[in-house]
């Protein structure tokens, strides 16, 4: 169904009047089609019109606005629609033959500023096409009839002679010279079918390329819901209640460990209702083997999933068998494939690494792996529609992507991996950490080091609006992928729950910081009660922390390092402050003891003694007497150390963060205080 709005278009050629009616309408309907997931996913697709602009030399001339690289469809601007020159794309039409490099940077000696990102891979289809706007998707529904034996059959009997058929090409500059081809034969097709990679619409109009682009792909629906059926063996499987935290643990570990794989990543879990009954296909490893739906797609999810069909999810240790089993016999495919290719193509290519970034695991979901969330997050979003049109393929005939050979040439294509970016990773990319206490002082601060160095985050506090608040405001500011969960740090059921929440987030857990605590004040020998409420907080709390995130490290297998905020006040106790410094003391054994059971599974063990920080931890009243008592104005209270200088909560975090750098050093305290010898281990 059509979403144009004519209030909605005005608004555009409003909004953006500084680049034209043409791009400002251009941008409208390209949102149109970006923000449906049915349409094109994540960077998919491309949009183009044909328009006039001033050049620098003041002259009017033909432009083609065209999507650039790197912009997505469904938040598309002005500037990801570069504009090139109109007639030089159209002159390279006369060459029989034009390579990818040459193609490539004659596109970009096309621009009119050379600022501009590199316009589509598919620029001269768009520039070889006469008409002013078009539009190309993704769409899942002609997907399954395009991946059909009899594709260009069965897209006549839908279309008729409304829609031209084009024969799969290698998307370039052979691609738009059939295209155009096969348009020039009948000028009255609305758009081309291209079998076994998508669909073309263009007009006159921004709105009637983009309607047309909906009645191709509604016409494609209804005849999948008319002449569709379900006819496979499902079988039947127990699905786990949400909490795959040991399973994901030990697959994240096997990918992590791999002597071919990419170092860390994060996994994501998806399941549906739909999802369950894919993964019941009796053909599930024959028919998802077949290959993806698009070749745009192979770069994101290789050629096929891995598919664990028997799962032993009775037992971690049995289910991690099974994975080394299934993982050694992937690769050994993959190896297989590419070796196979470059001899048959007599090419010389470097191999990517062979691990699978797509799992299907009954009883699980969809498990999907990338270095980072996001990554990980794409190759999902983009599997569970390859479920959505395998079903929709199998239900009008048979699911026939493309052979492995074409599949190749997309996968190695330069153009192609072009898209996945070159970006130097941060150093904790693929990481995850666990901050407590997350939203005070040190917490917020160690959040912030920590996604700063690229790590996902899970945090916890009491506050739930300022953990929300933090969370998006990390996400915004450093691009890492945050999850929050409240949790009652004094009880160990729900601390284990807190750290399942972290594996089914990412797939794993690889850094806690145990920063939560209060600082109660009184005598000591009246502080019974006050004493065993904080031994509860800042010594138990952090034992419950610890004791289940070394299990699940244990179980990953790939290290970890636990991080403790203790006190100066382990040794240097003040007045009145038993209450707090008795659980420090104890705390900072208890990191030692970590130290010494969890080194031989490399699990590191540190913690940082900080004092006078101003955090809400403090009674800044009381604060404020203390100083008042000594002489001293606060401000000056702050910094009566050696160096004279505050401690801020960000020098706090840095301490955390290096700690977490010292990769050979363990049982370690390390001091941020100033200087206060009266504190100083002895």
């Amino acid at each position: 169904m059509s979403n144009w709005s004519d209030t909605d278009a005005a608004s555009y050629v409003k909004t953006y009047a500084e680049y034209g009616e043409d791009p400002a309408l251009r941008v409208y309907t390209s949102r149109l089609l970006g923000r449906d997931p049915s349409l094109v996913l994540h960077g998919g697709g491309n949009t183009s019109v044909k328009t006039t602009m001033t050049d620098e030399l003041g002259r009017k001339v033909q432009v083609l606005c065209v999507k650039g690289s790197g912009w997505d469809l469904a938040d598309i601007e002005p500037a990801g629609l570069p504009a090139c020159y109109l007639e030089p794309l159209q002159a390279y039409r006369a060459l029989d033959a034009l390579s990818d490099e040459d193609m490539v940077n004659g596109v970009r000696r096309a621009l009119l500023s050379t600022a501009s990102p590199n316009p589509s891979v598919e620029t001269l289809l768009h520039a070889f096409l006469p008409h002013k706007f078009i539009d190309h998707t993704h769409a899942d529904a002609v997907l399954a009839l395009a991946n059909q034996p009899n594709a260009e059959e069965l897209c006549r009997k839908i279309y008729g002679d409304r829609m031209g058929i084009v024969p799969y090409i290698m998307p370039g500059f052979l691609l738009a010279k059939k295209a155009v081809e096969v348009y020039e034969a009948d000028p009255d097709v609305e758009g081309l079918i291209l079998v076994n990679h998508g669909i073309f619409s263009f007009g006159d109009t921004a709105r009637e390329s983009y309607e047309r682009m909906i009645e191709m792909v509604d016409l494609a629906k209804k005849h999948i819901a008319e002449h569709g059926s379900i006819s496979f063996e499902p079988i039947s499987h127990t699905p786990l209640d949400g909490n795959f935290a040991p399973f994901l643990s030990v697959l994240r570990g096997r990918l992590e460990n791999h002597p071919e794989g990419i170092g860390g990543v994060v996994l994501q879990a998806r399941t549906s209702a739909q999802v369950e009954t894919f993964l019941a296909r009796s053909d599930l490893a024959e028919v998802t083997a077949r290959g993806p739906v698009t070749p745009d797609h192979v770069i994101r999810t290789k050629q096929k999933p891995l598919v664990i069909a028997d799962a032993r999810l009775d037992d971690p240790n049995a289910f991690a068998a099974q994975v080394d089993i299934l993982l050694a016999e992937y690769v050994t495919d993959y190896h297989d494939y590419f070796r196979t290719q470059v001899e048959a193509k007599n090419t010389a290519r470097k191999e990517l690494h062979p691990l699978p970034p797509v799992f299907l695991i009954p009883g699980i979901g969809l498990v999907t792996a990338g270095k980072t969330a996001k990554a990980a997050n794409i190759a999902a979003d983009i599997y569970l529609h390859t479920i959505d049109t395998i079903i929709k393929a199998e239900m009008v005939g048979s699911h026939q992507p493309l052979s492995r050979d074409h599949l190749f040439d997309m996968e190695y294509w330069s153009l192609e991996q072009a898209k996945l970016g070159k970006k130097k990773p941060k150093p904790m990319e693929g990481k995850v950490t666990l901050v407590s206490g997350a939203a005070g002082g040190i917490g917020r601060a160690v959040a912030e080091s920590f996604a700063r160095a690229g790590s996902n985050l899970v945090l916890t506090d009491l506050d739930p609006a300022a953990l929300s608040e933090l969370a998006g405001a990390l996400k915004t500011r450093h691009g890492v992928a945050v999850a929050t969960h409240m949790c009652d740090l004094t009880d160990h059921y729900s601390v284990q729950a807190l750290v399942d929440a972290a594996a089914n987030s990412f797939g794993g857990l690889d850094v806690v910081v145990s920063n939560a605590g209060v600082a109660p004040v009184g005598p000591i020998a009246e502080a019974h009660e006050t004493l065993e409420a904080s031994l509860k907080i800042n010594l138990m709390a952090h034992q419950y922390l610890a004791s289940a995130s070394c299990k699940l490290m244990v179980r990953q297998g790939t290290g970890g390092c636990l991080l403790f905020n203790a006190s100066k006040s382990a040794f240097n106790p003040g007045p009145g402050f038993g209450a707090y410094s008795i659980p420090k003391a104890a705390l900072i054994a208890l990191m030692k003891q970590y130290a010494v059971e969890f080194a031989p599974m490399g699990i590191r063990s540190m913690a940082v003694n900080a004092d006078r920080i101003r955090t809400p931890l403090l009674d800044m009243e009381a604060v404020a007497q203390r100083a008042a008592s000594r002489g001293l104005e606060l401000d000056e209270y702050f910094r009566s150390n050696l160096l004279g200088r505050e401690v801020l909560p960000e020098d706090v975090a840095d301490a955390f963060y290096h700690l977490y750098l010292s990769e050979k050093s363990t049982g370690t305290l390390l001091t941020v205080d100033g200087g206060n010898i009266a504190a100083s281990p002895r």
